[in-house]
């Protein structure tokens, strides 16, 4: 039997004081958990430029690689796009592990024990998560925000699906979506001449001449230390940071504590641009015939980035009053049976890249990952139209857009570029390698939705480069052992149009 990692202990002992009724279903799921973890892990071993493996090849009975000092990892096939957690278990020179924590310690590489430490948080939320998951009512939901509490795992690909350092386990139940909690925003006051405002500033949100901005209760008390005076009641959605409130509106807020990859802070840029980014965007989506719609971003402010929040459309106006419509995040899109089907996912396929490759063309690449895109779904299930949220880290093109005639708007920095590997990076990756392919949930499923959608796209060279090139993805394991090089670190994973080409023997040398 597993011997419990001292993360899970932990976790188990704190579940026992808050929620003693969820401990034994907590402790069944533990088993699962470790294998989603572990699964994500491998995938990184085995697709990722790690710089202390030094050979990967087939062995007849799964994968062997080689790492620099000598040693040997033996594990089944890796399918880069698999989501299912079909890792049970990773060889290391004879040892058998079956916790990705105790892998990577065992590893003894740069940077590993943070790491391991985060693969064993990732582990123990995951379970708690799982645990706390509630039989499914018959029929869809009806807001968008109910569709996010339905994805517990957290981001398909990332070993640190789940890993929230600095949460406890009362406040993971009391602000995870998945655990379906109501969450009163509070409100925090200061100096308009000493904030920054963009868009529209609801008056319910001024008070003479200091702003008031929500705050996340974590953030009120974690890193501000000072209560603010209770605002509004919503759900939170898959972010954890952006809840759902009456009156259709998201509200974004700073959240300074690593979640997955990133800090959830709000750039005092970001919210400069935001305003500036949404007109570009609603401009641009009105050349896709009605395919996309980007929610609008209503009005931004900070004081700092520990202290600054974004007001939002909910995508739920984009669905069609009476029409039995819903809009959907692609997350949560294997909640609804759909994606069992290969014609539906051809159909979705054909959407997302009719749209993507539409607006890359054009010279804007979408990070259209599960969690920025939505669709519109028929009352029958069809995907008839895309919603994108979250513009803060799209790509922008100026060449591109002056051939179409497209006037580049007041941006500068990261958001503005014109090499090309750059934009087809970050559509590619976050879409193809990403939304795609988790919707899929397999290399044979994505390749036969891709193979069916791309026979009615119109030929371009960013097309022939999705179907002649290896598909970028981001290298997530890398960049979090790599914590002092900043920016995205990417890996190219095998074409599922070529597959013919995967794991040949040393094809993924370093």
């Amino acid at each position: 039997m597993h011997r419990p990692h001292p993360v899970e202990v932990r976790v188990a002992g704190e579940l026992a004081a808050v929620r003693p009724g969820l401990l034994p279903r907590y402790e069944a799921e533990l088993p699962g958990a470790r294998a989603a973890v572990l699964t994500r892990l491998w995938r990184a071993l085995c697709h990722e430029p790690l710089p202390w493996i030094t050979g990967r090849a087939p062995d007849g009975e799964g994968l062997t690689l080689r790492l620099r000092d000598g040693r040997r990892l033996h594990g089944p096939p890796a399918d880069p796009y698999a989501t299912a957690g079909y890792v049970t278990e990773v060889g290391l020179d004879g040892t058998s592990y079956a916790h990705p924590a105790l892998l990577m310690a065992a590893l003894a590489v740069r940077h590993g024990d943070g790491f391991a430490d985060e693969l064993a948080h990732s582990v123990a939320s995951s379970a708690l998560s799982r645990a706390d998951r509630e039989p499914r009512p018959e029929g869809w939901p009806v807001t968008g925000w109910e569709w996010e509490q339905r994805v517990v795992d957290g981001h398909p690909y990332h070993p640190n699906c789940r890993a929230r350092p600095g949460f406890s386990v009362a406040e993971q139940l009391a602000y995870g979506p998945e655990h379906r909690p109501l969450v009163t925003l509070g409100l925090l006051s200061a100096p308009v001449d000493e904030c920054l405002v963009t868009g529209a500033w609801p008056g319910e949100l001024r008070d003479g001449s200091r702003l008031l901005l929500p705050v996340h209760p974590w953030q009120a008390e974690h890193v501000l230390r000072r209560a603010g005076e209770a605002w509004v009641t919503g759900h939170p959605l898959m972010s954890l940071r952006t809840l759902a409130v009456p009156g259709g509106r998201h509200v974004k807020t700073a959240l300074s504590t690593r979640l997955t990859s990133s800090v959830r802070d709000i750039s005092v840029r970001s919210v400069a641009l935001s305003a500036t980014l949404s007109a570009f965007a609603e401009s641009l989506a009105a050349r896709t015939d009605g395919l996309l719609h980007v929610t609008r971003t209503l009005g931004a402010a900070a004081g700092s980035p520990d202290l600054a929040a974004v007001l939002r459309e909910s995508p739920d106006l984009y669905a069609a009053a009476g029409s039995g419509e819903r809009v959907v995040p692609v997350a949560a899109l294997p909640e609804t049976g759909l994606t069992a089907s290969p014609a539906w996912l051809a159909a979705f396929a054909r959407l997302a890249l009719t749209v993507g490759l539409r607006l890359l063309d054009l010279g804007v690449a979408l990070e259209a990952h599960g969690q920025n895109l939505l669709v519109v779904l028929s009352a029958t299930g069809a995907p008839l139209r895309l919603v994108y949220r979250d513009l803060a880290d799209i790509r922008v093109g100026p060449a591109r857009l002056a051939r179409h005639g497209v006037p580049l708007p007041e941006l500068t920095g990261r958001n503005v570029t014109d090499d090309e590997t750059a934009l087809r990076r970050k559509l590619f990756g976050s879409l193809v390698a990403g939304a795609l392919a988790s919707t899929a949930g397999s290399a044979t499923a994505l390749r036969g939705a891709l193979e069916a959608a791309v026979r009615d796209l119109p030929p371009t060279p960013d097309l022939a480069a999705l179907l002649g090139e290896p598909l970028p993805a981001k290298a997530l394991t890398l960049m979090r052992l790599s914590p002092s090089a900043g920016g995205d670190r990417w890996t190219a994973l095998p074409n599922p149009l070529r597959w013919e080409a995967v794991l040949e023997p040393d094809t993924l040398d370093q």
